[in-house]
């Protein structure tokens, strides 16, 4: 399912990609593509593909800070550029808005480094501060598109987003896939 999906997805979205990556040329110096270091499966690193959103001189430390006071709270996890983010190129929010800038990682699905379903990939520095239990999210291979994504993503607090993606990596079947592609 996973190499015909992503096969197909990218031979259907090829115009597209061809279109999101014209457009972040025109809009910002640098690389279309922007490549990060993720946590995949059984923990092991992994090189995550993404449409770059943010200018080329982003700090990133904001991120990490944020994302630290996320895993440690009750709160929603809203993401951070959703209020006005210096950093993000032009349309970049557009582009993170409707998840186009994920698309690359159909080449991370045909490489067998993720999967169409699953967990979203997290950060080195986010799975540091995982418990131990926080850390069977990893029992499954990551996603495009997962359970904490179609029960209420940003809506959620990280430990909601836990609990979903362990209940995930315990229940995986293709059904449950199907579901959750749909």
């Amino acid at each position: 399912m996973d190499i015909v999906g992503a096969l197909s997805g990218l031979f259907l979205l090829c115009p597209l990609l061809l279109l999101i990556a014209v457009l972040i040329k025109i809009v910002s110096p640098g690389p279309v593509i922007f490549s990060q270091v993720r946590v995949g499966y059984l923990g092991k690193p992994f090189k995550l593909w993404k449409f770059r959103t943010m200018k080329l001189d982003a700090d990133t430390s904001v991120h990490q800070h944020f994302s630290g006071n996320l895993i440690n709270s009750d709160r929603p996890m809203t993401k951070l550029d959703m209020n006005d983010d210096p950093r993000i190129i032009p349309f970049g929010y557009i582009l993170r808005v409707l998840s186009l800038d994920e698309l690359p990682q159909m080449v991370n699905v045909l490489r067998g480094d993720m999967s169409l379903v699953g967990p979203r990939p997290c950060l080195p520095y986010e799975a540091q501060q995982y418990l131990l239990w926080q850390t069977r999210r990893f029992d499954a291979i990551p996603g495009l598109t997962g359970l904490w994504q179609v029960s209420g993503k940003n809506r959620t607090t990280f430990k909601e987003m836990i609990r979903l993606d362990t209940t995930y990596a315990r229940k995986i079947s293709f059904w449950l896939d199907v579901k959750i592609l749909l």
